[in-house]
């Protein structure tokens, strides 16, 4: 395609990539979007938007192109110029995320540690595909999950006193000094200090440590927090991880309700299925529930030791009319909801994805351009077209900038 070829149509219907990722679902998906799956295998995330390791597919000229090669080939046009200029490509990602066990805990890094991490990494010469590499790109990843089942998650720290009451009723030997030390230093220095003692405890210590946790969980399942611990056991025998839900909020989301994953704070995805946006990156620094590296140093580099009070997790939309907007942090994204929109008139200035939820949607554009989605089924809009007229009987979901 040409720089600067501009396409005629006004709705450009995505092929999105399914990742199978280990921890995904092969259920939920099909029964809430009726996507197939014939193999069984776990449907984790659907992709939509136009990042390397998942670029959605849309039909240009009648053949099937990248999003990506659609975009680059006049970025003012299908972006707006100001996105275009601030960002240079589509600056979010859209997904459904469907968790059947629990993902690991992760810290995603800042703007700024993100360039300064990948321009480092990229230096030395360590491959993006090595298991070593933490900067898989120069970008942040704030996040936004929005649950459309139950959705048990944890994120950002409890409480110091919370998590002090819990690790001194476990009485654990091993455990003294760094305990003790983290009684008299309540603070975020304080936690770092206890985090990345827990962390980085030799493999007989650890392996000791988490013997006496499930011990004391066993005995204790009566409290929720315990209760967790066990059952991720069974998903992750013995890893560090264990411990997390003694040191973060673990909170489960109703569906409908949503909540917002900022930069250094740890955070994992447990159960349940819901849609995803973030800024369009894939860094992840790991602390556990994972098999795969976890760079100690960098993690707690890249982690803020305060607490985030559990009542400030659910993040409540600004109504307005037949819509639920919710107010992000930063300028990569936008979420929205419109509920049962009947020949809704929607302005934009930037790329959109629409998402059919509940029931197929309908959309006409200025120049009476048609197109029928149905549900589970999401749409490029480009900034040209100014407006669109949007009709469905359901929740369609709005990504946005």
């Amino acid at each position: 395609m040409s720089s600067g070829h501009l396409s005629l149509h006004s709705f450009f219907p995505m092929e999105n990539k399914i990742q199978n990722y280990a921890w995904g679902s092969t259920s939920s998906i099909h029964d809430l979007f009726g996507f197939e799956n014939e193999s069984q295998q776990p449907q984790a995330e659907v992709w939509m938007g136009t990042h390397p390791k998942g670029c959605s597919m849309v039909t240009f000229d009648k053949h099937l192109i990248p999003l990506s090669e659609l975009i680059n080939s006049n970025k003012s046009a299908y972006l707006s110029s100001d996105i275009a200029q601030e960002f240079g490509d589509l600056p979010f990602l859209f997904k459904i995320l469907a968790a059947d066990k629990a993902l690991s805990i992760q810290v995603h890094p800042s703007k700024s540690q993100a360039e300064k991490g990948f321009e480092q990494e990229e230096q030395a010469g360590i491959s993006l595909t090595a298991n070593n590499r933490n900067y898989k790109d120069a970008n942040h990843k704030p996040e936004l999950v929005y649950a459309l089942t139950d959705y048990q998650a944890m994120n950002g720290f409890r409480a110091y006193d919370e998590i002090m009451g819990f690790f001194a009723a476990l009485h654990i030997v091993e455990l003294t000094d760094l305990v003790m030390d983290f009684s008299h230093t309540l603070t975020p220095l304080g936690l770092k200090t206890f985090f990345n003692g827990l962390l980085t405890l030799s493999e007989q210590r650890k392996h000791n440590v988490l013997d006496q946790l499930l011990t004391y969980a066993k005995a204790h399942q009566d409290q929720a927090e315990f209760a967790l611990i066990i059952e991720l056991n069974h998903q992750y025998p013995y890893d560090v991880g264990l411990f997390s839900p003694l040191l973060l909020n673990v909170i489960t989301l109703q569906p409908g309700e949503a909540m917002y994953l900022s930069a250094n704070t740890p955070h994992a995805y447990i159960k349940g299925t819901g849609l995803e946006i973030m800024a369009n990156s894939d860094n992840v620094l790991r602390a556990g529930l994972t098999p795969k590296h976890i760079d100690v140093d960098e993690l707690v580099e890249c982690t803020h030791f305060v607490p985030i009070a559990f009542d400030d997790l659910i993040l409540s939309p600004q109504k307005e009319g037949l819509c639920d907007n919710y107010d992000i942090p930063v300028n990569d994204f936008n979420f929205g909801l419109i509920h049962s929109p009947k020949e809704a008139d929607v302005k934009i200035d930037g790329a959109e994805i629409l998402m059919a939820i509940d029931s197929e949607l309908e959309l006409r554009s200025q120049n009476e351009e048609t197109m029928v989605l149905a549900r589970g089924q999401s749409v490029f809009i480009p900034a040209y077209i100014g407006s669109y007229i949007l009709s469905s009987h359901g929740r369609v979901a709005r990504a946005f900038n």
